[in-house]
């Protein structure tokens, strides 16, 4: 990625703050900047011919609250290794702390064990981890218990109140819409975002493709037998068999928008939006924090029945956005920046109490330095009486 201007290495002794992107959405960092008055701290990110990544950190971070912007993208894995390599070039550059700033966390997706696989979100968050992050700033996790994977402090923002306004401002006559969720795991946050707005709300309920729970895996229960000496024979067992797909709530001659917190594979948001067409909606609009918008979906929103895709730009798709004209983009730079400014104006809060308070013992009597398991110091007051320290007895008592 192009090199930011070399005034740019002076932030750190103005704010103390050195904010860094890697190349997954530099726009979105961009804006995250220039809200907080800043410029991009000097770095290269780049792939070699071999397609190893190869970084260098073109300004001193020593000391330093490092944040490093970088979200998923269409190139997820080169996207990972980029973060990686950035975080552990600042962790051994001695920065004070290395806060990552991911939008969209990938495999988020994949939190739960599915039959003999893995559980990459928790591998992903211990890499992280383990590369230096000191504290996490996400948004709209697929799942709350993600935040449990990581062993540091984690910020899990929420875009729903960029959502709230868009509905209000840019939706003519949103009193008569009803929130729709496309499936019952989503019912939570429709039924959020439907309290909010004192709008209706509705469920489909079916599946139009087999679950991945039900997908044949080896370990199915075993085949009925006859025991022996009875001649009896087990009952038999049969599939689960799916409800037809229905929608739960009257959306006849109501506006329907669809909410979820992904958009990926759209042919799902495709299924229900001609369902709820035919049960009479009149106009459908389709919102989601994070629009990936993979493979040919930015072709099959246009050819589709929805009227309107709304999403943040937590994610890079100016790419899919000429694809499909109904795609729609909301701005949340300021939430991240107000993030990181609310972030940075506590840690330096306590960087200045943790000053007041050694002055102030420096008054007061003498300390002790006893190093701890975590690695830092802990300063232990010696009780003084005209310089003579206390017996063992008169510290007991």
């Amino acid at each position: 990625m192009p090199r930011n201007p070399p005034h740019a290495m002076n932030i750190a002794s103005k704010t103390g703050l050195l904010l860094f992107t890697g190349n997954s959405h530099p726009d979105l960092a961009r804006l995250v900047a220039s809200r907080l008055g800043l410029e991009l701290a000097p770095c290269s990110v780049r792939n070699d011919e071999n397609a190893e990544t190869k970084v260098d950190i073109d300004c001193s971070v020593r000391g330093q609250d490092v944040f490093i912007i970088q979200t998923g993208s269409k190139e997820v894995n080169t996207s990972i290794m980029e973060l990686l390599i950035m975080m552990y070039a600042c962790k051994t550059s001695c920065a004070e702390s290395i806060v990552a700033v991911i939008p969209y966390l990938p495999y988020s997706k994949q939190s739960k064990m599915r039959k003999r696989g893995s559980i990459p979100a928790k591998l992903l968050a211990s890499l992280l981890c383990k590369a230096g992050m000191t504290h996490l700033i996400t948004m709209d996790l697929h799942a709350k218990e993600i935040q449990g994977f990581f062993d540091v402090p984690v910020d899990n923002l929420r875009a729903s109140p960029f959502l709230l306004q868009y509905i209000q401002e840019q939706i003519p006559d949103y009193r008569n819409a009803v929130i729709v969720a496309k499936n019952p795991g989503s019912a939570r946050r429709a039924q959020s975002l439907a309290e909010r707005l004192r709008l209706g709300l509705a469920v489909i309920h079916g599946e139009t493709k087999e679950a991945e729970s039900d997908a044949i895996d080896g370990r199915h229960s075993p085949p009925p037998v006859v025991a022996q000496n009875t001649g009896l024979e087990w009952p038999m067992l049969t599939a689960k068999e799916k409800p037809p797909i229905n929608v739960v709530g009257d959306v006849g001659g109501r506006i329907a928008i669809i909410v979820d917190d992904i958009i990926d594979d759209v042919e799902t948001f495709v299924a229900c939006a001609s369902m709820l067409k035919d049960r009479g909606a009149y106009k459908i609009y389709a919102m989601a924090t994070h629009g990936l918008l993979s493979s040919d979906a930015p072709r099959l929103l246009e050819e589709s029945t929805i009227d309107e895709i709304v999403v943040t730009n937590s994610v890079s798709h100016e790419v899919q956005k000429l694809q499909c004209h109904k795609i729609k983009t909301v701005d949340i730079s300021v939430l991240i920046s107000e993030a990181i400014r609310h972030f940075q104006h506590k840690h330096c809060q306590e960087e200045h109490q943790d000053e007041e308070c050694e002055e102030d013992d420096h008054h007061d009597g003498r300390w002790l330095e006893v190093p701890q398991a975590v690695g830092r110091i802990a300063r232990i007051r010696k009780i003084t009486v005209n310089d003579e320290p206390l017996s063992d007895a008169e510290d007991d008592r």
